[in-house]
C-alpha cells in the first residue's frame, strides 16, 4: 500500500488537523460571513498553534453567533465582558475587540468582504515542492493586508492574512504530490 503524502504542518497526530488539511485547507471559501470568520480566527491565531483554534472553533462559531457580520458589528462592551468570560475560546481582550471592530468594518464595504478579499487570489502561484518552499508572506498578502487596514480591519499583517489565503484558497499550498492538492 502507498503512504500518502501530506503537507509536514499536520504533524499527522491529530485526527481533527489530519481532517483539516485534507477536506478544508486550500479549498475556496466565499460568502462574507465564512470569509469573516476566517479573518476573525486567523486573528485570534496569532501567536498560537492553527490546531488551539482549530479545536475551539465550535466554541467560537456559538460565542460569535456564527459569525454572522451584522450580529457581531453590534455587540457591545457588555458582550466584549461576555467572551471573556467563555472559556470555550480564546480569550484576548484586543482580539477581541478586533473581530467586532473587523464585522463594522465588513458592513461597511460596498462589494462585500468576500469580494474584496478574492480579488487578490493567486490561482498561478507556484507549487512548492516542500514546506521550505512555501512563503511566510507574498506580495499579494501584503498587498490585501494594506487594503484591509486601509478600510479600518485590526490584525491583519501579511503573514496572517498569508495564512488566510492559503485556509480559503486564493493560493494552493499543498506540497507537490500532496494528497489534498488536486482536490
Amino acid at each position: 500500500m502507498t503512504e500518502l503524502i501530506r503537507c509536514t504542518w499536520t504533524g499527522m497526530a491529530d485526527p481533527m488537523y489530519i481532517a483539516y488539511h485534507d477536506e478544508e485547507w486550500g479549498r475556496p471559501i466565499t460568502g462574507d460571513d465564512a470569509v469573516f470568520e476566517r479573518v476573525a480566527l486567523e486573528g485570534f491565531q496569532s501567536g498560537l498553534s492553527w490546531l488551539t483554534i482549530l479545536r475551539k472553533r465550535e466554541n467560537f462559531r456559538a460565542a460569535f453567533d456564527r459569525f454572522s457580520i451584522p450580529k457581531v458589528a453590534s455587540y457591545t462592551e457588555q458582550d466584549v465582558e461576555r467572551l471573556l468570560g467563555d472559556a470555550g475560546i480564546v480569550r484576548n481582550r484586543a482580539k477581541i475587540e478586533a473581530a467586532i471592530s473587523n464585522a463594522k468594518a465588513a458592513m461597511d464595504l460596498p462589494e462585500g468582504l468576500s469580494d474584496l478579499v478574492w480579488r487578490f487570489a493567486d490561482p498561478g502561484a507556484p507549487v512548492p515542492r516542500t514546506m521550505a518552499d512555501v512563503p511566510a508572506t507574498t506580495p499579494g498578502s501584503k498587498a490585501l493586508a494594506k487594503e484591509l487596514k486601509k478600510r479600518g480591519f485590526k490584525f491583519v499583517g501579511p503573514t496572517t492574512v498569508y495564512a488566510l489565503m492559503q485556509a480559503i484558497g486564493l493560493v494552493n499550498d499543498h506540497i507537490e504530490g500532496c494528497v489534498a492538492r488536486s482536490r
